[in-house]
């Protein structure tokens, strides 16, 4: 009944603002003998008459002030939200939950966001740094940030950054003292400096690969840290070996405070990606966060 009524109802609620056929009829873009009789029609349905006519004007009847008052702020609150919509087309609004990892944070994510935020002040993002593999649809994330290896095959992933590499790292003068590791494996003669998973409580086992075979090394050490910045700072001080991403001590290496090792086992990963959901229905937010985060972002012309 309600579907059959709606646009019966905007005529009548019209006509009793306006007190007038001719007002109402104008007001929407409608023949004045068309809007008497949806208004006619809705009260044969109600069995109600709901205006009194006369030939000087228009007013509701007890029943009709009844119906205004109480449907009036509805549909006053649905064109107030059709309006909210089209300026959220001209002016995007909305909020994103981000979970991804340090380094994606600091490397990838966070250089375009700044001026993403600049050019759309309505759209909050809040971002989750976190190493581990977090369930960004149990933890009400929108999207999530890691290494393409390790994103569900049931996500939509999108590629956000270039080719990364891990690789093993410690000061000069440690590698003096204690030797330079020859294999992976050597490294559980070497103090390391360890990483903990904070969500899922372990420490991560160091990965490497060569020629197609693939190890994984489980190593100690004196200090553990969540943070990226902390393991590099501890190696550059001669505590142990890390294991990081390459650009993130580029100063480092640069400057003399850090040499590489086991670089043969290194071999680059995929990069980081944005993953969701593959049910996810994009907002507009969501959508343009996407086309400013893509890698390698759009040619445009010159």
């Amino acid at each position: 009944m309600l579907r059959e009524n709606v646009n019966d109802l905007i005529s009548f609620l019209m006509v009793a603002q306006e007190r007038s056929f001719t007002r109402a009829a104008a007001k929407l873009n409608v023949s004045q003998s068309a809007l008497s009789h949806a208004v006619r029609g809705l009260e044969e349905r109600l069995a109600v008459r709901l205006l009194t006519r006369t030939t000087r004007n228009v007013a509701p009847t007890e029943a009709g002030e009844r119906l205004a008052d109480a449907i009036g702020p509805h549909f006053t609150a649905i064109e107030s939200e059709l309006l909210a919509l089209g300026e959220m087309r001209d002016r995007p609004a909305g909020n994103i939950r981000i979970s991804a990892g340090e380094h994606a944070l600091d490397a990838v994510l966070w250089p375009a966001l700044k001026p993403f935020l600049q050019r759309y002040p309505d759209i909050k993002v809040e971002i989750i740094a976190d190493d581990s593999l977090t369930d960004i649809v149990s933890e009400r994330f929108d999207a999530g940030i890691r290494l393409g290896e390790q994103i569900a095959k049931d996500m939509i992933a999108v590629r956000i950054g270039p080719d990364i590499r891990l690789v093993v790292a410690g000061s000069p003068d440690y590698l003096a003292k204690n030797g330079i590791p020859a294999t992976p494996q050597a490294l559980q003669r070497h103090r390391c400096i360890n990483m903990r998973l904070l969500t899922l409580g372990g420490i991560y086992a160091w990965e490497f690969a060569k020629d197609g075979q693939e190890i994984k090394v489980r190593v100690d050490g004196q200090v553990t840290f969540n943070s990226l910045r902390q393991r590099i700072d501890a190696a550059s001080e001669g505590l142990g070996l890390t294991f990081v991403p390459e650009d993130a001590i580029q100063e480092e290496v640069a400057n003399g405070r850090l040499m590489t090792v086991l670089d043969e086992w290194c071999p680059p990963l995929s990069g980081y990606y944005l993953y969701y959901p593959s049910r996810k229905q994009h907002t507009t937010a969501f959508s343009l966060l996407l086309e400013a985060l893509r890698y390698p972002p759009p040619a445009t012309g010159g």
